[in-house]
C-alpha cells in the first residue's frame, strides 16, 4: 500500500507573499527563506545569460519538487520566478532604460529543500539537460525584511508609473528605499496577453 501523499499550496499559505492589490500599495515582512538564483547584468528582452539562467532554474527546482515526492512524500507547486533588479541608485531605477540593469532571478524552495539536496541534484541536472545556466546556480538563504508592494497588470514595459507610485508611498510613509527592485512574476509573458501579466513590485524599506 503506498503512502498518502501530502499536498502543500505555498503561494495559499504564504498569501501574503504571493499576492498583492491593484492601485493601493501594502506593507510586508519578507522572513529568511531559501532560494535558487543566478546572478546577470543587462536587458532581460535581449540577453541571453537571462533566458539560461530562467531554464536553469526551472530546470533544476523541477526535478528538487519530484524528489522530495518521491522521498518525503510531499507534493507542492513549484514557486513563481522572481527578480531582483537594480542600478547603484535605487531613487533612479527606471524600467524604461534596462541596459544597465543587474539582476538576480530566482525561485523560493520550500524549507525541507536542503542545501545538500541542492548539491546532490546538481550533477543529475547538469547530465539530463546540459544547460550552460546549471553551472551559474547557487543555493542561498536570503531575508528582506520589511517592504512595500503592490500588483500591476500589464506589460512589463509600462511598470514605470506602478514604480513610481511604490516608491512615492515609502517616502509619504517615512521610509527609505534600500536593497533591490524586486518582481515577482504570477504568470509567464510567452503564455500570456501582455495586458494579462501579473506582476508584484516590492522594495524593501527602512
Amino acid at each position: 500500500m503506498s503512502a498518502t501523499i501530502s499536498k502543500i499550496d505555498f503561494k495559499k499559505e504564504m498569501n501574503h507573499l504571493f499576492s498583492a492589490p491593484t492601485g493601493r500599495v501594502v506593507e510586508v515582512n519578507v522572513a529568511a527563506a531559501n532560494y535558487l538564483m543566478v546572478d546577470g547584468r543587462g536587458d532581460p528582452n535581449t540577453s541571453k545569460d537571462y533566458r539560461e539562467a530562467v531554464e536553469a532554474l526551472f530546470s533544476t527546482a523541477y526535478p528538487l519538487k519530484f524528489a522530495v515526492k518521491k522521498q518525503q512524500n510531499i507534493d507542492y507547486g513549484v514557486l513563481p520566478l522572481e527578480g531582483l533588479w537594480w542600478v547603484e541608485n535605487a531613487e533612479e531605477f527606471d524600467r524604461r532604460d534596462k541596459s544597465s540593469w543587474s539582476w538576480t532571478a530566482m525561485i523560493m524552495q520550500p524549507e525541507f529543500i536542503s542545501r545538500d539536496m541542492f548539491e546532490q541534484m546538481l550533477p543529475e541536472v547538469r547530465k539530463k539537460k546540459k544547460l550552460p545556466g546549471v553551472d551559474r546556480i547557487r543555493f542561498e538563504r536570503w531575508e528582506e525584511g520589511k517592504c512595500v508592494q503592490t500588483l500591476h497588470v500589464g506589460p512589463y514595459s509600462e511598470e514605470h508609473e506602478t514604480i513610481a507610485s511604490l516608491h512615492r508611498y515609502a517616502h509619504e510613509q517615512g521610509h527609505a528605499l534600500h536593497g533591490k527592485h524586486h518582481e515577482i512574476y504570477l504568470n509567464t509573458p510567452d503564455r500570456t496577453a501582455p495586458e494579462k501579466l501579473r506582476t508584484i513590485l516590492r522594495q524593501p524599506v527602512r
